[in-house]
């Protein structure tokens, strides 16, 4: 039987259990991607997340076919993709990873479900990283997430049986709903791959034809699996020691952080591998700045499946807030003109506080900024500026290029004040300036009009409207009714140290940094 595995955000060989079980036995096997138009033209897609993912295709590719098959690439919905496959081909198996995305994907799984029980088409699924799929009880999320990661990283299969040529057709059929791939300078066209011997084409649609609403970053991350293997050695030269300190700083952090998060949110690499490169280098590091950068880089692996989970347990969040108490506390409707000026303030860094503004303006450039000023940015709209926070969400989407439905929305709710059950965290950017960039150098980079005398003065008095919203947030907060929501909001949501999760041994899972699995609390002391 063909077996169909569906790459979605998992664009790499390696440790992917779906490719690895699709080529046990030796039944053809079928690579497919496929651009779903209600995905990449949703309010949170860019073109930069279409350009990284045609670089780590193009890389797939060509690792696909030196295992002898070709990736194959549709552009459709994906029911009517996988209809059209069935209808030419048969019955197929089809297997994928489960993936945690945003409201349209979760609508996009669920109507494949619904079209594989209608078609008599076995769907079968394996976890991505550490997310648990029906988790019944948080406190033994750090257990599992330990018994998924010990396992070592599954190696690429030796080799796959190529699929039939009515397969291929069939997807070639297809037609796009874009126009033709356009050439580029260097001949090749845009989105064009063919498999080892030439023999087809495919073609992704073009961001422009997609009408979204920002061209291609022109200082972006290049994507493929060569990429994120390349930040990962890198990361563990050098920067590894200096990591601990130079996170915090917009100045320092782009040399000095892994960057390997855009590679995670794609799946050129896996949650798994770095898990295990960490503690592979732990074993064998004895300088003691590096031994520290590598077990805070462990925890933030932590970090980055426990907030996932919290979007995989309540997808809802994503559209409102995770503690109900806040409901009506800001406008959620239409932002009113004023609140519209301020917004647009905001998005194209003209606040009037330098390090807010060159940060923005950074971000915008790059598609990448450290958590610290992503914290700031959030809280500055979140507070003195009191917008509501679907808005600056939806607009940092599209500007992170590791834009992770799973992390943003729980972080966007973490840094607006609206869980319940996290610290308040009004972001001075008086502080910030003084903390981070103490000489000036990193806003003189990005806002050139300093010097000028043309740059704004402040769209609102910090102080005296940062104490109003948090006055607002804590009478909210300090309400009995709201007290027994944060406990519910905790229990479904909160982290929990592993030492004090029931029945939890700890000397059942691999330790190599001692107390490296900890899930931290994220909070900050800045006010």
């Amino acid at each position: 039987m063909l077996r169909v595995v569906w790459f979605k955000r998992d664009l790499r060989v390696v440790d992917h259990p779906p490719l690895v079980h699709a080529a046990a036995g030796g039944d053809p096997v079928l690579p497919l991607w496929i651009a779903e138009p209600s995905l990449l033209g949703a309010a949170d897609a860019a073109a930069q997340h279409l350009g990284f993912v045609r670089e780590s295709l193009e890389a797939l590719a060509d690792a696909l076919a030196v295992l002898g098959a070709p990736l194959c690439v549709a552009t459709g919905e994906t029911c009517a993709v996988l209809e059209a496959l069935r209808r030419r081909c048969g019955s197929f198996e089809l297997l994928s990873h489960e993936e945690t995305g945003h409201g349209a994907s979760y609508a996009r799984d669920r109507a494949v479900a619904r079209w594989a029980r209608s078609a008599g088409i076995g769907w079968r699924q394996w976890p991505t990283n550490g997310v648990v799929r029906a988790l019944s009880d948080r406190n033994r999320w750090s257990a599992i997430w330990m018994t998924r990661m010990q396992p070592a990283p599954l190696p690429a299969p030796a080799r796959l049986t190529p699929p039939p040529s009515e397969a291929i057709e069939a997807i070639e059929s297809l037609e796009p709903p874009v126009g033709p791939p356009r050439a580029r300078p260097d001949g090749r066209c845009v989105g064009a791959f063919r498999d080892g011997h030439g023999r087809h084409r495919m073609v992704l649609p073009d961001p422009a034809e997609l009408r979204l609403p920002e061209p291609d970053k022109p200082a972006r991350q290049r994507g493929g699996r060569g990429e994120a293997l390349a930040c990962l050695d890198r990361f563990l030269g050098e920067p590894l020691g200096r990591y601990r300190a130079g996170m915090a700083s917009p100045q320092s952090a782009p040399d000095d952080c892994s960057r390997l998060s855009a590679h995670l949110a794609f799946g050129t690499v896996s949650i798994r591998e770095l898990i295990h490169a960490t503690w592979d280098a732990r074993r064998r590091e004895t300088e003691p700045s590096r031994r520290a950068g590598l077990k805070s880089f462990e925890s933030r692996l932590h970090w980055h499946c426990h907030f996932i989970q919290k979007l995989e347990s309540e997808p809802a969040i994503e559209y409102r807030n995770p503690h109900r108490g806040f409901d009506g506390l800001r406008n959620e409707g239409e932002p009113t003109g004023a609140e519209r000026v301020l917004l647009a303030a905001w998005c194209e860094g003209r606040t009037g506080w330098p390090i807010v503004d060159a940060c923005m303006r950074m971000l915008r450039h790059t598609g990448w900024l450290n958590f610290r000023m992503r914290a700031m940015l959030v809280s500055v709209a979140a507070y003195p500026l009191w917008l509501h926070w679907r808005e600056p969400g939806l607009f940092l989407a599209r500007q992170f290029l590791d834009y992770e439905p799973g992390i943003h929305w729980p972080q966007i709710h973490m840094q607006s004040g609206v869980t319940g059950i996290n610290a308040t965290r009004v972001y001075s950017p008086a502080r910030q300036q003084h903390d981070q960039d103490p000489d000036g150098r990193f806003v003189r980079r990005w806002l050139p009009e300093l010097g000028t005398g043309d740059y704004p003065p402040p769209v609102v008095d910090w102080a005296s409207a940062s104490r109003l919203a948090r006055d607002r947030i804590w009478a909210v907060r300090r309400d009995p009714a709201s007290q027994r929501i944060a406990k519910t909001v905790w229990t479904r949501h909160g982290s929990r140290h592993p030492a004090r999760e029931p029945a939890v041994r700890r000397a059942s899972a691999p330790r190599p940094g001692g107390d490296a699995s900890r899930q931290l609390s994220l909070g900050f002391e800045d006010e």
